[in-house]
């Protein structure tokens, strides 16, 4: 049997626009509870949340904001990033999503690359002063004509800019809107050397939002509490769209991942669901009053990033109360979500695989070389294809061209295998992207980051074995002639504040030659044993 498998069909596809799809929901449920910021005790109904959303939109349009224009947003998770959101749906503005761990290299890219007008930030948040690195970049951001901080006036000017613009004006923005515009743009860790702008529609992330959730038995009676950064798609889509498209409650614990924090918001919202990836579960599970905390209102979420270890799933649904926690699998390309299993899933699926395929996706397994799909049981590379599928990478259409092959397959570049009951399981990787904690990094950009050190002369970067996080970053260094070799602190001062700090390579080894084949190429796969056998990582 062939390694192919094609998703339900029912119920059927959304097409509609973000905007339209949320006017569904205040009209269904416009008293019922739509979001809570739990570090400020803000709360919205529908209603309000729909009211406060048009005031953003129409200060958009009043700022001259017109359709297509990329609006940026560079700040942890908090009740104005849901409403930026939301508005540039409504007026027709694709919304760049910025890391908050960027730094200058990395956010001045992203403003060029994707031709950013406005930019929505925080001023700073922990050791991020975003004010100071956009002054610092501010000559090299060509295409940059105002910046909106959230924690000064600016943010009221931005609303007062909307305030002759007439309701009327966001809805025929709304009306000349197609579900397959273009509404996102979202970096993902490039190689060769820049992250690549995936540029996702509405039908693509409304869609894999409502179908996630499905999945869960989402109704309007769920509230979902998201630790997850709304910067990804596991936040404002599976989380935020996901909420919207069901009437249910998105619940903000804080603006960034703490443990402690995110199970009182558990407990004080009477939260029904909550994502993580499994660092973060861990974390919850290992805070140190873990059990004081009444979690009796939770039955689901949705794990992602990385495969559950089974101690923790066991705790998931025990200890957690999360009989109905979901493992997804995808990538920002494809909305994310590819796989995902089923409420009713036993242990070993929920531990041992990434699920099955998704409703309006379809799923092969094929080999890397030849491209033929493979039989059920064997190995190859993890393809997809349908609404999910993003319409490109931003003004790259080479990149595209290798992404997503002329039949519409998205390649994804994991290889997988398909068991004989449609559940699939990841077994590596063709290309050498590290997963750490749950951040896709493809270590040709932080090589090209480290060719620029004046004492390197050629840098390796791989992933090697952690506890923590999965991986960790190892950068194996040829230093040029007669210059000091340098440590991981030295590497660490030299990319601090301009690359994010996941990127940044927590260990450094030293060496004269990189182990190579006999046709001239490196040897990663020799590098990481060498590196995990060197660092007593196992």
């Amino acid at each position: 049997m062939e390694s192919y498998a094609a998703g339900e069909t029912t119920p059927p596809l959304l097409e509609e626009t973000i905007g339209a799809s949320l006017a569904r929901t205040v009209s269904r449920h416009p008293d019922r509870e739509a979001m809570v910021e739990c570090t400020t005790g803000r709360r919205w109904t529908y209603a309000e949340l729909d009211r406060d959303v048009d005031a953003v939109a129409r200060g958009l349009v009043g700022a001259g904001i017109a359709v297509g224009d990329r609006v940026g947003i560079w700040a942890p998770n908090c009740a104005e990033w849901v409403l930026t959101q939301l508005a540039t749906a409504k007026v027709g503005a694709i919304l760049v999503n910025v890391n908050p761990a960027y730094r200058t290299h990395e956010f001045s890219y992203a403003v060029n690359q994707s031709g950013l007008r406005l930019l929505v930030a925080a001023s700073s948040f922990k050791t991020s002063d975003y004010r100071a690195m956009v002054d610092e970049t501010r000559d090299q951001c060509r295409t940059l004509e105002r910046v909106v901080y959230l924690d000064t006036d600016d943010w009221a000017g931005l609303l007062a800019d909307g305030a002759e613009v007439p309701a009327e004006a966001v809805a025929a923005r709304m009306a000349g809107l197609g579900a397959g515009d273009p509404i996102t743009i979202q970096y993902t860790s490039g190689t060769p050397g820049y992250p690549k702008g995936a540029t996702l529609s509405h039908r693509n992330i409304l869609n894999n939002g409502y179908f996630t959730t499905e999945l869960i038995g989402f109704t309007e009676e769920d509230r979902l509490a998201i630790p997850v950064p709304f910067y990804h798609c596991f936040g404002m889509v599976m989380g935020n769209l996901g909420c919207v498209t069901h009437g249910a409650t998105i619940v903000i614990p804080a603006p960034g991942f703490d443990p402690a924090v995110t199970l009182q918001a558990i407990q004080d919202e009477r939260c029904t669901g909550v994502y993580g990836v499994p660092t973060m579960f861990i974390a919850m599970q290992h805070a140190p009053d873990f059990a004081s905390y009444d979690l009796s209102t939770l039955r689901t979420g949705v794990m992602a990033g990385a495969i559950c270890p089974v101690e923790v799933m066991k705790r998931c649904i025990d200890d957690m109360h999360m009989s109905e926690v979901a493992i997804a699998y995808g990538m920002t390309e494809t909305s994310p979500v590819s796989t995902q299993t089923r409420g009713d899933d036993d242990l070993d699926r929920r531990t041992s695989t990434i699920g099955r395929v998704h409703p309006h996706v379809e799923i092969k397994i094929v080999d890397p070389v030849t491209g033929a799909t493979v039989e059920r049981g064997e190995t190859g590379e993890f393809c997809t294809r349908g609404y999910s599928v993003m319409l490109g990478y931003w003004d790259d259409p080479e990149n595209t061209a290798e992404a997503i092959d002329a039949d519409g397959w998205m390649h994804t570049g994991d290889l997988a295998v398909m068991r004989e009951d449609g559940y699939c399981q990841i077994v590596g990787r063709i290309k050498d992207m590290v997963i750490r904690g749950g951040e896709n990094i493809y270590p040709k950009e932080i090589e090209e980051f480290l060719y620029a050190h004046p004492d390197i002369e050629d840098v390796q970067v791989i992933g090697v074995p952690d506890e923590r996080y999965g991986e960790e970053l190892c950068a194996w260094v040829k230093m040029r002639a007669g210059r000091e070799p340098l440590d991981a602190d030295a590497v660490r001062a030299f990319a601090s504040g301009r690359l994010a700090h996941y990127k940044i390579p927590r260990y450094v080894i030293v060496v004269e030659e990189f182990p190579m084949t006999v046709t001239g190429k490196i040897r990663k796969v020799q590098m990481r044993e060498e590196s995990a056998r060197a660092l007593g990582l196992g």
